[in-house]
């Protein structure tokens, strides 16, 4: 893997001073006065009526709405430390438009409502500009009215549902969202290939009764069948708060396929997977897994067979691959300043919030709609491909072009808010280990 360094350290990172701004298109000396008065009395006018303004706040405020309780928290653990982590390394290379940026967590419950009034808080009481987040694509999907309501931009590390994906054709977001994990229109693809890969003929399905767990299902089914494959029995589907998961756990593997597409979040999935052990059902049944439950919690709580292995030892998974150039430089930064496991989509929180910083600078607006009109040019070609983020935002300050390369890969977005991205391929061990053997890449069209 090719490897960077970082072009600056903290110390001895250049400060931004007031007065040695040099963007392209700056006015005159003359002028400036002027125009800052006019800019303040135009901000009076609009900071009543106008949403995800932070400049009155000192300076650019960002949110982050993400799992630290519900189904999901076992991966949601790091998201908002991620997060902290960017805006720390940008406000120590000079900030965003001479301040400072501030962040403020909000944690969505994995729960639909509870991330909605979280979203209506960050952007009506917070005022922030920009939100990393939602996680789940239920609670995102939730969400995302409040903050093109209030005109606040929403990064996604991890909503991969494709009903995104049309809600932005259909143009209901207005360019204030977007996502830095590829929709599951290709991971769902990813997944239909190892399985045909594995050699597996004959697979059922069992996925979550979502708008990501059906989204994937469907998705999955279609590819799976363009590779020659036979999807066993329909599909089965769970309700997240049902009292047992016997009957579906049946269901899904009881006509003993190849394997079982299981689409599930951590807490109930776990619990239809040791259902399914503990009745005798999954016995020879490969269980083929998704992101949401790429966790070493996950597989402990599944459980473990009364000779001490994993009961989904041997399991195989897909989540969307970090590797980017500058995933070795983060990674690195990561340990330094945490001391933590690097896990998933850390790097996709990381580059989330660092994209909304950079747009913010390009847009000289700590406003969401500052960062809506310049996210697109700091992501994407042409201009400078720069890894590191203090590099990148001195080049911004300076009026050029970049166009920046993420932790989580190269975080090309495209109109829709998409990325396209490659996926790992993740494996249980006996002893409950995750790790990742292979590389696969969606199944193409025909």
């Amino acid at each position: 893997m090719k490897s960077f360094n970082w072009k600056f350290r903290k110390g001895d990172r250049p400060k931004l001073q007031p007065g040695n701004r040099q963007k392209k298109g700056k006015y005159s000396s003359d002028s400036k006065l002027m125009l800052a008065l006019m800019s303040l009395s135009a901000s009076v006018l609009l900071t009543s009526c106008q949403g995800g303004d932070s400049a009155a706040g000192g300076g650019l405020k960002l949110g982050t709405l993400t799992p630290t309780t519900g189904d999901l928290s076992s991966i949601g653990q790091n998201f908002s430390v991620a997060s902290q982590l960017a805006v720390d390394t940008i406000n120590d290379c000079g900030g965003v438009n001479e301040a400072k940026v501030t962040l403020i967590n909000e944690d969505s419950q994995t729960d639909p409502s509870a991330g909605s009034s979280a979203m209506t808080k960050l952007a009506e009481v917070d005022r922030v500009a920009g939100v990393v987040g939602a996680f789940a694509s239920s609670v995102s999907s939730a969400s995302v009215d409040v903050a093109v309501r209030n005109k606040v931009m929403m990064v996604s590390p991890g909503s991969t549902s494709p009903v995104f994906t049309e809600r932005a054709q259909n143009g209901e977001f207005n360019g204030f969202w977007a996502r830095t994990a590829p929709p599951d229109t290709y991971q769902s693809q990813a997944l239909a290939a190892l399985a045909d890969k594995k050699g597996f003929k004959k697979v059922s399905t069992v996925a979550i009764n979502n708008d990501y767990g059906v989204g994937f299902e469907k998705q999955f089914i279609s590819a799976f069948e363009k590779t020659g494959g036979e999807i066993v029995g329909k599909p089965v589907r769970y309700d997240s708060k049902a009292a047992t998961l016997d009957s579906e756990a049946q269901a899904a593997f009881g006509q003993k396929p190849d394997a079982v597409a299981a689409v599930l979040y951590a807490e109930t999935g776990s619990v239809l997977l040791k259902s399914a052990f503990e009745n005798g059902y999954s016995d020879g049944v490969t269980v083929l897994l998704t992101d949401g439950v790429y966790s070493a919690d996950f597989v402990r709580q599944v459980g473990k067979t009364p000779d001490g292995k994993s009961i989904i030892a041997g399991a195989l998974g897909t989540v969307p691959g970090a590797n980017g150039d500058a995933l070795e430089d983060f990674s690195a930064l990561w340990t330094e300043k945490t001391n933590k496991e690097l896990t998933a989509y850390v790097p996709h929180n990381w580059d989330a919030a660092i994209l909304m910083m950079l747009a913010a600078e390009a847009s000289d607006a700590n406003t969401g709609e500052g960062i809506k009109s310049k996210i697109l040019d700091v992501a994407n070609a042409p201009g400078t491909e720069v890894t590191d983020a203090c590099e990148a935002i001195a080049l911004v300050r300076q009026g050029e072009e970049i166009n920046f390369q993420g932790a989580s890969g190269n975080v090309d977005i495209d109109e829709n808010g998409d990325v396209v991205g490659s996926y790992d391929v993740w494996q249980v061990g006996e002893d409950g280990t995750l790790s990742v053997i292979d590389t696969v890449s969606p199944v193409k069209e025909n």
